[in-house]
């Protein structure tokens, strides 16, 4: 794909979001790629682990289990390719804690169905949306090897956030939900500000997903 064709990719991504990634952030990943990378792997397997939770919970949605067995067979496979460049790079895996991000979303889900699965749908789609953004900005400040990686994941990573938009819709609108739509475009404006916040704002702890490095504010 040429410059443009990414650009064009990455427009709805970039729309549906509420900011981009903060400059100082992507300094401190430059500096940091051994810990972006071990973080990046553990993001992978969390949403394969996300997604297939959520297809033995949620057994009864069809549609629910097809699109959800895909997922989790693109974020396992994403999961072995950062393990193998890690490998390939003498990078021991090592665990290292969570950042704040994840919980910070999941405090907004809602505690009755089916508007708890709508809003577990909707943080998914922002999770995937900001990967996907992050990516897009790490590909041209990293090394060539990884840049041509990370432009790879472009495509998955904005079809991702796109499938689960259209899984929250079809939760709710085969759960009759009076105003489905009027539902999903309320949740992702109080999500996007959530998850605006916990990126923009400092954040002690450098991982994938986090915000403002701290010492950098």
């Amino acid at each position: 794909m040429s410059k443009i064709d990414y650009e064009e990719l990455m427009k709805p991504v970039i729309g549906f979001l509420g900011c981009e990634t903060p400059q100082a952030w992507l300094d401190e990943a430059v500096e940091n790629l051994d810990i972006l990378m071990q973080d990046h792997a553990n993001c992978e397997k969390k949403a394969a682990s996300t997604a297939m939770n959520l297809m033995f919970r949620y057994s009864f949605f069809s549609d629910l289990q097809i699109k959800l067995a895909q997922l989790v067979r693109e974020e396992m496979l994403h999961y072995e390719q950062v393990l193998e460049f890690m490998a390939k790079r003498g990078q021991e895996w090592t665990a290292i804690s969570a950042g704040r991000y994840a919980g910070g979303l999941r405090k907004e889900v809602r505690t009755y169905e089916p508007e708890a699965l709508i809003d577990i749908l909707v943080i998914g789609a922002f999770v995937e949306a900001r990967s996907c953004e992050r990516f897009y900005a790490l590909a041209p400040r990293v090394d060539d090897e990884l840049g041509r990686y990370y432009r790879y994941l472009l495509k998955s990573e904005s079809r991702h956030y796109e499938d689960y938009l259209a899984l929250a819709m079809d939760v709710a609108t085969t759960s009759k939900l009076k105003n489905p739509k009027e539902d999903i475009q309320m949740r992702i404006a109080h999500i996007r500000e959530i998850e605006k916040a916990l990126i923009s704002s400092p954040d002690e702890l450098f991982r994938f997903h986090s915000g403002v490095p701290a010492k950098a504010v």
